[in-house]
């Protein structure tokens, strides 16, 4: 079975102290359950979705701002129904790696003099309003500047990441053995193509079973069908967009990946208590 998380090397370690990126990417192209040995700075500008972070699965919306630690695995999974008219979601992200930040200690008073007692966290940390709107503020300051603008921008930077008061827990490490592994890849794969048909037989190719012995694992594992776990995602994802979205109940019918509306309906009827334009309504009171 192939690996699920990707060993991912950041670019332009040569020439530089650190790698900032601001990304505008078709959301079909980004990155997979992933790790890398760097502290990861993220502010989604544009998207929604769930983030897996460690043994955690969060929601995110536009606006937040989390810090991953180095070697934990994660994956930003953005919701294609929530990207912008060109199908893109946008993030700004900072990495740097612990040499860094010990680099910076060792060679600034000033850093040292503000970390000092401070513990680096090993948790992933989701920053609260405060902390989050002056590192979005600093993240949107250093997309501005040049190479060496941002590196100034970095070394303000560092002390409000680290002495964050309002930060709240994402995610923790998490030693991955065989059946974790096959877990998340399958929950990856539902998530790439939930919006499509999912065969039996290529799910089970996916992580290297034969179908019948893949339905067994999968029941044992989860407690429910293969099938059974299919529906009561696309469902989520059905609710997410009925709160989070203007689109139809009959856009957001083929979007989550049922073909046939008075089918959809009736199985969200069943899971809720109430179809979904009634569900919009009473929840969210949107029409």
């Amino acid at each position: 079975m192939k690996e699920t998380v990707i060993p991912y090397e950041l670019p332009e370690a040569d020439d530089h102290s650190f790698f900032f990126i601001d990304q505008r990417i078709d959301v079909r192209m980004e990155a997979k359950l992933h790790r890398h040995e760097a502290w990861e700075l993220y502010y989604v500008v544009q998207g929604r979705g769930t983030r897996m972070a460690g043994d955690t699965l969060q929601p995110f919306v536009e606006g937040d701002v989390v810090l991953i630690p180095p070697s934990m695995h994660h994956h930003w999974a953005y919701d294609p129904a929530l990207a912008d008219d060109e199908g893109c979601i946008r993030y700004l992200m900072v990495a740097f790696s612990p040499a860094f930040v010990q680099h910076c200690i060792d060679v600034f008073p000033e850093i040292r003099n503000r970390l000092a007692g401070v513990p680096l966290p090993v948790d992933a940390l989701k920053f609260g309003a405060e902390s989050s709107r002056h590192l979005r503020q600093a993240l949107l300051q250093m997309n501005a500047e040049d190479e060496l603008g941002r590196l100034c921008e970095m070394l303000r930077l560092l002390p409000l990441v680290f002495t964050a008061t309002d930060s709240t827990f994402a995610g923790k490490p998490v030693r991955i053995d065989r059946d974790v592994r096959r877990m998340q890849q399958i929950v990856a794969y539902v998530m790439a193509h939930y919006v499509h048909p999912i065969a039996l037989d290529d799910i089970a190719a996916e992580v290297g079973m034969n179908r019948s012995a893949f339905c067994c694992y999968f029941k044992r594992r989860k407690g429910m069908t293969f099938s059974q776990f299919l529906t009561h995602y696309r469902l989520h994802t059905a609710c997410e967009l009925l709160a989070h979205s203007q689109k139809s109940v009959s856009e957001i019918c083929y979007l989550v990946g049922f073909n046939d509306l008075p089918h959809f309906i009736r199985v969200f009827t069943k899971a809720h208590g109430m179809p979904p334009g009634r569900y919009r309504k009473t929840h969210f009171g949107i029409v």
